[in-house]
């Protein structure tokens, strides 16, 4: 009996010290993966090692180069600060 007391007393004071958020501050439920990622099939593993070497970079849907290729900057550093060419090794 005594710990039944017990209990709901500190229940209420639970509830009474409970802080409780805003609708906009609170965190919504985490959403599938399956929404956003999809896994197509793969092409069938090639019979030879030499085959093995981009096999998969070879269909375009499953390309590794997804931004094009990469490009070198329009201006060096030394153009930048205005230096001349051979004052580096």
């Amino acid at each position: 009996m005594r710990q039944e007391l017990i209990e709901a007393e500190q229940e209420k004071l639970r509830n009474k010290c409970r802080l409780h958020t805003p609708d906009h501050l609170k965190v919504r439920p985490a959403s599938p993966i399956s929404k956003y990622i999809q896994v197509g099939t793969s092409p069938p593993v090639p019979q030879t090692t030499q085959g093995l070497i981009g096999w998969r970079s070879a269909v375009p849907g499953l390309n590794l180069e997804q931004y094009k290729a990469p490009r070198r900057g329009k201006w060096s550093f030394l153009s930048q600060m205005k230096w001349p060419e051979d004052c580096i090794d």
